[in-house]
């Protein structure tokens, strides 16, 4: 027997011990009514002067004298009973917000309606219904939460889907009504919104944690459809699973060691594969901590794929504002396994690189002619970046930890997402530090993944005496340590030589390029692209310029000097001889007199020239 039944046993007992006060002492009872296990000792007349059902039956047993009738399933039980026979007899009641889902499912039943009798306790309920409860929230709450014993009939008769509307709308008018009232002037005289001042349209979120999940579902949906902010949605489940998923286990608390029995859970697989449906589509709704609460209760739970996958795919999109404590889910599932599920994080992360990726392939081409040094997503790309070079060192000392679960999380990332390789060399060397059986081949295969050139120079000095680097890795680190030595030489004498100072430009614009993504490096390019085209049109003007003079002063040369000119040109060239004799007497060297006389004629010629 459960909860509900006893206390309607006991509501029966007190019926019983109750109904004396108000049924006719000085007129015996004709009839027996039984309603669930409890017993009422009535009179036929009262009865069937208002409920159609019970005249019903006792028009079917006239010849029998029908003395007892069994009402089954009856809704609302005998308590429900107990007021529709006050009714009956004339006995003033109050209808209130709590009783009156009961009344009209209990009418309904007997057929208390205005065809048997007018003001009928139908139409009495209908009325309070209409006039009082939908126009209050609390109350709505109150009968909705009466509902909850009440269905398939309450949903009939339309009585949940009232209440249901009824709060959408009173929440959507009073979160207009609270925008409004922080709407203020600016010193400018501009109206706008003020952030600081407090929502008061959103009180209701503790009411309706009150529901249960199936008709909070509804409520929920009702609200999205009439425009309720996603942020007020995101508070209200965010309460709502707190208060549901800390009652019975310890979901929340990923320290705690104790055991969740999987067979008393439904309850709680139901809540959080409820919740994950109701999530708003917009980003931060929910802080990304509640995500991380739900996916691992998904995972404690054995809730669906579909459920897990949606949440994993909603913590990829803003996995940038994670933190490693998030990033931390124990592994549940698998004992004698890892300590923390990795493969739920690899997943994480691959939604994250295909989320950046698509938005890159989405955006317009003018977005890569910005001068802005990094874009939005290149900025949540190295926090990501940051955040798994950490996570990478939290489970590196785990001596389950596969080396290639530990290098698939390494490798998620583009090659662009690391700027520095800082941190991931702290956690490759925590992983050799605790994996010292690794091969010289699993070492290899695992240094490969650190750029020994994007390591700091404090990093750079610690890996160059690691002794767990295999040997080749030492090597690297000190080529590009003497590279770096000699760059900054450079740079310190480049008055004196600049050509090496042109080198080091050249290295170190070669490593930003690397630590560029795709669309910034191609960014720069475009810039460099045009500022070449720039000093090229430069020099073309200036070229022509050179040539326009060059024209005009071979005009003026051949106008004034061409017949001075030619003389002495002529002059010149006699007094040379092309096989070396010279006309002089007693001449011993006529090579040496030769290489003089040419020289000078050349000077010469050339002075004339100019």
């Amino acid at each position: 027997m459960d909860k509900h039944q006893q206390q309607q046993l006991s509501l029966a007992k007190c019926s019983r011990q109750k109904y004396s006060e108000w049924i006719f002492r000085d007129v015996p009872s004709d009839i027996t009514i039984e309603v669930s296990g409890g017993t009422f000792a009535l009179h036929k007349f009262p009865l069937v002067s208002r409920s159609g059902r019970i005249r019903k039956l006792v028009a079917e047993h006239r010849d029998a004298d029908i003395s007892r009738v069994e009402l089954l399933n009856l809704p609302g039980g005998a308590e429900a009973f107990e007021l529709a026979a006050k009714f009956c007899y004339g006995i003033n009641f109050e209808i209130t917000s709590s009783n009156v889902a009961q009344l009209c499912c209990v009418s309904e039943y007997l057929e208390m309606t205005e065809d048997f009798s007018k003001d009928n306790l139908g139409s009495r309920a209908e009325e309070y219904l209409e006039s009082i409860v939908c126009k209050n929230l609390e109350m709505c709450v109150e009968v909705l939460q009466q509902c909850e014993n009440l269905i398939p009939l309450a949903d009939e008769l339309r009585i949940v889907s009232r209440c249901i509307d009824a709060i959408a709308s009173k929440a959507c008018a009073e979160q207009i009504a609270s925008s409004f009232s922080r709407l203020e002037y600016s010193s400018s005289g501009r109206l706008h919104m003020n952030k600081q001042a407090k929502r008061e349209g959103d009180w209701w979120i503790e009411d309706l944690s009150v529901l249960r999940i199936d008709l909070y579902q509804r409520v929920m949906t009702a609200m999205k459809c009439r425009g309720v902010r996603p942020e007020s949605i995101g508070a209200s489940l965010v309460n709502y699973a707190q208060k549901e998923l800390t009652k019975k286990s310890s979901l929340w608390n990923p320290s705690s060691q104790t055991k969740v029995d999987l067979i008393s859970t439904g309850h709680e697989r139901l809540v959080v594969e409820t919740i994950v449906n109701l999530l708003p589509v917009e980003k931060l709704a929910v802080p990304i901590t509640f995500l991380f609460g739900l996916l691992r209760s998904a995972v404690m739970l054995d809730c669906t794929i579909a459920c897990r996958l949606d949440l994993e795919r909603r913590i990829g999109s803003q996995l940038d504002v994670a933190t490693l404590d998030d990033l931390l889910i124990p592994s549940f599932r698998h004992a004698g396994d890892t300590l923390f599920d990795v493969d739920t994080v690899h997943r994480i992360l691959v939604n994250f690189s295909q989320q950046d990726d698509s938005e890159d392939d989405m955006e317009d081409a003018s977005v890569f002619e910005s001068d802005s040094p990094h874009s939005p997503s290149q900025t949540a790309l190295f926090k990501v970046a940051k955040l798994v070079d950490n996570y990478l060192a939290e489970i590196a000392p785990d001596a389950n930890l596969k080396l290639s679960k530990f290098m698939v999380i390494a490798e998620t990332l583009p090659t662009h997402a690391r700027t520095v390789h800082d941190g991931l060399y702290r956690a490759i060397d925590i992983y050799l530090k605790a994996h010292q059986g690794l091969s010289d081949s699993d070492r290899k295969k695992l240094c490969k993944l650190i750029d020994f050139q994007k390591l700091s120079q404090e990093a750079g000095a610690h890996a160059a005496q690691n002794e767990r680097l295999p040997l080749q890795a030492i090597v690297q680190v000190l080529y590009f340590e003497q590279i770096r030595l000699r760059n900054a030489l450079c740079c310190s004498y480049a008055d004196d030589d600049p050509k090496p100072m042109h080198n080091s430009w050249r290295i170190s614009s070669g490593a930003l390029s690397a630590a560029m993504s795709p669309r910034d490096n191609y960014a720069s390019l475009r810039r460099e692209n045009r500022e070449l085209k720039l000093e090229l049109a430069r020099l073309r003007m200036r070229l022509n310029d050179l040539e326009k003079e060059h024209v005009c002063m071979k005009r003026d040369m051949q106008k004034s000097h061409s017949r001075k000119f030619m003389s002495s040109f002529s002059k010149k060239i006699g007094k040379l001889s092309i096989f070396g004799h010279s006309s002089s007497r007693g001449s011993s060297s006529p090579s040496k007199n030769s290489h003089r006389t040419d020289s000078r004629v050349i000077e010469r010629t050339c002075a004339s020239t100019d």
